[in-house]
């Protein structure tokens, strides 16, 4: 029977097929069609107008990304789909916020998205910073292409002239070392914000360089500090029975005893001894294994209800080799060493914080420069002497580092409402063989900057220059830029509902 209904089930089928076939064909057709007609072509632009569509991009999100750098820089309000909008001074947030409508030139913004984001991926901070530099080298490269210079010479220049600014960099930084000394890092990166500051400073104390350390949104107006000892993992109790405070929803103990294992426990035999040792000590038992399960899980289960013991059983956290490795530290940490972790509470403060916290973290790791775009004003005029470019256009390669390594500094001292160019000539005429002289662009004073504690970390500088110096000069030697091409808006479809309304519809006029 069921053979019988099959075999009538296809033939009707094929024969609807076939009956059908024409209006199929018809449909096909003009499926193809609108295909054709929706992916028929990309757009394509050449040389001077490639290079300039792609410039205007670039410098419409760098213009609204600028405006945040420095001590009195701007608010950025953006828009948001979901809930209120957002404002920040993050410069990867702004620029990851910007969609041009000419699709040429959000090619240029995306790309200069990537800088930024690059960036903050290895350092943590000095998106802002990347996205100035990164401007500035890219439209004087663009200007000397359209001169008639040689793009892959231009680069070769700036490759130069940057790995002679690192080089400079590296041999004049300073380790940081003291408590004060991060809390001046964290400062600036939280665009003045001392507190903030402050705040970052103690939990680094609190739990060491290589502490964990993570942040997120606050439940009430104030600032906090929470700092938990011991170790923390993913993953919780397999069991609801286990847990102590119903109220909180968790389970805690003071002082247990750690049973650790690789493999599943299923056995009552497995855990006899530790169940003894947790009864006849008086402590609280914790087994942490790959898994608990049969009559070993319901022997904890209930010698718990019953009131008999303390015990909750854990699943290890990860797989394999790494749930080995994790295990061990465990086993250590119960033994002999105490780590650290602590969440800072900080509501609508939250970029600023995880800013100062890499900026922090990264000026640990390498050290730090006068802040402010001094660092780079100094490498401008003392930095690029060493580089000897074999021709013309790698000179001006280098000439464009030089050039683009001063506008960080002009550009915190515009955000100040001042002159730039006047104060920027000043620090590299005057003050070029003082390292550390710079402007104060918050109190608009010429200081020592490590002394007024505004520096940077060397790492954010570092990798600021380096990632918008390759992107920008790469963009240089763009000859072609293809983008898709906008859709063809098919005829407008007549209004539905007056077609077949007969005399009606035919006698309105």
């Amino acid at each position: 029977m069921q053979r019988a209904l099959s075999s009538t089930s296809r033939a009707s089928v094929l024969s609807s097929a076939s009956s059908t076939r024409a209006p199929l064909s018809r449909f096909r057709s003009a499926g193809l069609s609108l295909q054709q007609q929706r992916f028929a072509h990309k757009e394509l632009k050449f040389g001077v107008e490639a290079r300039a569509s792609l410039l205007k991009g670039i410098d419409t999100l760098a213009k609204a990304v600028c405006t945040t750098l420095g001590p009195k820089g701007r608010n950025v309000l953006i828009e948001s789909p979901y809930g209120s909008p957002k404002i920040t001074k993050d410069g990867v947030t702004v620029a990851k916020a910007v969609t041009l409508q000419d699709k040429f030139e959000n090619l240029g913004a995306r790309l200069l998205q990537d800088v930024a984001s690059k960036t903050n991926e290895v350092a943590g901070d000095g998106t802002t910073t990347a996205t100035v530099l990164a401007r500035a080298i890219f439209s004087e490269t663009v200007k000397n292409v359209a001169a008639g210079c040689n793009p892959m010479d231009l680069r070769r220049g700036i490759q130069a002239a940057v790995e002679a600014v690192v080089e400079y960099l590296q041999a004049n930084k300073r380790d940081i070392t003291t408590t004060e000394e991060i809390a001046q890092v964290a400062t600036i990166s939280a665009n003045g914000d001392t507190h903030v500051g402050k705040l970052i400073s103690s939990a680094m104390e609190k739990v060491g360089k290589e502490g964990v350390i993570t942040v997120k949104d606050g439940k009430t107006i104030e600032d906090e500090l929470e700092v938990t000892e011991g170790m923390r993992f993913d993953r919780g109790y397999v069991s609801p029975y286990f847990i102590t405070d119903t109220k909180a929803q968790k389970v805690e103990f003071e002082k247990p005893l750690i049973l650790l294992s690789e493999k599943k426990i299923s056995a009552v035999q497995d855990i006899i001894p530790a169940l003894e040792a947790s009864t006849t000590l008086r402590r609280p038992l914790v087994i942490i294994a790959e898994d608990i399960e049969g009559e070993a899980l319901a022997v904890c289960i209930l010698n718990k209800l019953r009131g008999q013991l303390q015990v909750a059983a854990v699943k290890a956290p990860g797989f394999g080799d790494n749930r080995k490795s994790i295990l061990g530290d465990i086993g250590i940490l119960t033994n002999a060493t105490v780590g650290g972790a602590s969440e800072v509470e900080v509501g609508e403060k939250k970029d600023r914080v995880v800013d100062a916290l890499n900026a922090t973290r990264a000026a640990v790791e390498e050290g730090i420069l006068p802040g402010g775009g001094t660092a780079l004003l100094k490498a401008a005029a003392n930095g690029l002497n060493s580089v000897k470019p074999t021709n013309f256009d790698q000179q001006l390669g280098v000439s464009i580092v030089k050039t683009a390594i001063t506008r960080p500094a002009r550009t915190i001292v515009e955000n100040a409402g001042l002159e730039g160019s006047v104060i920027v000539g000043k620090l590299t005429d005057d003050f070029a063989n003082d390292f550390n002289k710079g402007f104060d662009s918050a109190k608009g004073e010429y200081v020592d900057m490590i002394a007024a504690g505004i520096v940077d970390p060397l790492k954010v500088v570092r990798t600021a220059l380096v990632d918008a110096s390759g992107v920008a000069s790469l963009l240089g030697t763009t000859e072609v830029a293809i983008v898709e091409a906008p859709e063809e808006k098919g005829p407008a479809a007549p209004p539905a509902g007056m077609g077949g309304m007969g005399g009606m519809g035919g006698g309105m006029f």
